[in-house]
């Protein structure tokens, strides 16, 4: 029986490290790095262009509307993250992977979020930054580096986040590492 058990066990570990590999695999960026720069149009018709944002902290979130772990985070990142720190020059974006405006529109009423969000129906955003999973969050320090990066969502994983965005503001120059994911 406990060789069994063993076996099991190994078998789990295996399936995880299997998985963190594909995950690290499918990730085109560092921590630390410059974020890849882009341009697009919001879904209320402004434009975000995150050259332009240096000197603030931008989070940045991949999502999809079908995506379970996104529905879950979207509304906690708009509640801890959003609201309490837009006021304090934080930017954040929503970029739909593979969706459009009409689906991020409907998507947002019907979820009642209040986030900014911007199409990626051709994963051209997506693909400079990563090849496959959602959801993906990244915070981006003042001087346009990756602080913080995440795949998937966990409470853990989010406070981390949220830890990485707080910090920056109280940080004029966020542009050190201050957390890795």
């Amino acid at each position: 029986m406990k060789a069994f058990r063993a076996m099991l066990l190994f078998g789990a570990l295996s399936i995880l490290a299997s998985r963190a590999s594909e995950q690290e695999d499918a990730t085109l960026t560092k921590v630390g790095q410059a974020a890849p720069e882009f341009a697009v149009q919001q879904i209320d018709g402004t434009k975000f262009d995150l050259p332009k944002e240096r000197g603030k902290v931008v989070v940045l979130n991949f999502f999809a509307t079908w995506c379970g772990p996104c529905i879950q985070e979207l509304p906690i990142l708009e509640k801890d993250v959003f609201k309490p720190f837009e006021k304090e020059g934080l930017k954040v974006l929503v970029v739909g992977r593979e969706e459009t405006v009409e689906k991020i529109k409907a998507f947002r009423e019907k979820q009642k979020l209040m986030l900014p969000f911007a199409p990626d129906p051709d994963k051209k955003i997506y693909s400079l930054y990563a090849t496959k999973f959602i959801p993906r969050t990244y915070v981006i320090d003042r001087s346009g580096k990756i602080a913080h990066q995440a795949v998937g969502y966990t409470p853990a994983e989010f406070e981390k986040l949220v830890g990485g965005g707080r910090e920056g503001l109280k940080q004029p120059n966020f542009d050190k590492v201050t957390t890795v994911g």
